[in-house]
């Protein structure tokens, strides 16, 4: 087509936008709903990603040109059905920017991905003690917010699949290729378009304006994030504890156990596992102390709450408990004889933070055969 027969519409921040998020949100998707939680990582950056291509879609949204700006596609009620009118057969007035239909798309993509943002940075900071919220949020919000993030999040993916459908559906209706229109950022000139006042766009001051939001929301993130989280045990274990456990094993962390598990575990100190420890009734008094104090009941982290509940076959082994069970459920049996495993106890082997008792899914990394 010769360049004179087609009209600039979607510029080169609008088109960046575009497919920059459709690779935020397909990494995010894929490692959300495909790759799991040791993909975390790679989740949040996604989510990131997206987080920073909001904030510029709002700026560019207010200083773009006239088919970037929210004015000039926030059409009124009156407009949207006069356009679902002309769907069934009455009179086509055709759009270079936005249809009303696709305007109502955009506006509900944006707002469904801001929630998605927000909600999956309070199920961060509440269930896995992460972020910038990690230190205001329980562990019980954490959890509900979740289900609100995967319910989201799959809402997401319908919008998705029906914004494709429009897009397949208005480029048969208006015989243009719209896919590559938001390649080029050029559509046809003919047949007339309802007529949009130009705007003279503002990128030096959108990209100034978005740097500036963008490091001083990141600056307020890092410094929130460094906040102590809410309901999550000290850094440091008892001395006498870390001395006398971590001698022989991991020195589990009281947060993984309940105090009736601790409690019972040193009433048998002379049959500890299979073996006899030899402390004194002093020591194992200030041990009980300690670890009751310390026990998972007092604290708020997604181990602690997901441990706490005992073997009911009476166990006192923590990789007996159902917690533990279900959350290694997909792991073979063969795996924990792998070396350095080789024991199913053997926390430290598959989690780099297992001395916290945090547990985070991006410090998890299984030995391989």
């Amino acid at each position: 087509m010769p360049a004179e027969a087609s009209l600039p519409v979607w510029d080169r921040g609008i088109r960046l936008f575009h497919w920059l998020l459709l690779l935020a949100v397909t990494a995010a998707a894929v490692t959300g709903f495909v790759l799991g939680s040791t993909y975390l990582r790679w989740h949040l950056i996604s989510g990131c990603a997206i987080a920073v291509l909001l904030l510029w879609r709002v700026v560019w949204g207010t200083l773009g040109d006239q088919y970037a700006r929210f004015a000039g596609f926030a059409y009124p009620p009156r407009v949207v059905l006069a356009y679902l009118r002309a769907m069934r057969g009455g009179p086509r007035l055709r759009y270079l920017g936005h249809n009303p239909l696709g305007a109502l798309m955009v506006f509900a993509l944006l707002l469904v991905l801001t929630a998605i943002v927000l909600s999956g940075t309070t199920a961060l900071g509440g269930m896995l003690k992460q972020g910038p919220l990690r230190a205001f949020l329980t562990y019980a919000v954490g959890r509900q917010v979740l289900r609100i993030h995967q319910l989201l999040a799959w809402l997401l993916l319908g919008m998705i699949a029906a914004h494709l459908g429009g897009v397949a559906f208005e480029s048969w209706r208006e015989r243009e290729n719209l896919v590559r229109a938001m390649v080029t950022g050029r559509k046809p000139a003919a047949p007339p378009a309802v007529a949009v006042a130009s705007v003279r766009a503002e990128p030096r001051l959108a990209a100034r304006l978005t740097l500036s939001v963008g490091l001083s929301g990141a600056a307020v993130v890092a410094a929130l994030a460094a906040l102590p989280g809410r309901g999550v045990p000290p850094d440091t274990l008892d001395p006498l504890f870390a001395e006398q456990c971590g001698s022989c094993h991991l020195a589990f962390p009281p947060s993984l156990a309940p105090a009736a598990t601790w409690n019972a575990i040193l009433d048998r100190m002379e049959a500890h596992f299979g073996r006899d420890t030899g402390l004194p009734p002093t020591m194992i008094a200030q041990l009980r102390t300690y670890l009751v104090a310390n026990s998972a009941e007092h604290w708020d982290t997604l181990p602690s709450w997901q441990l706490r509940t005992p073997d009911p076959a009476g166990s006192l082994r923590i990789s007996a408990t159902p917690g533990w069970r279900r959350i290694h459920r997909g792991i073979p049996a063969s795996v924990f004889a792998v070396s350095p495993i080789l024991s199913r106890s053997s926390c430290e082997a598959c989690h780099a933070d297992a001395a916290t008792g945090l547990f985070a899914p991006q410090a998890i990394a299984i030995p391989q055969p």
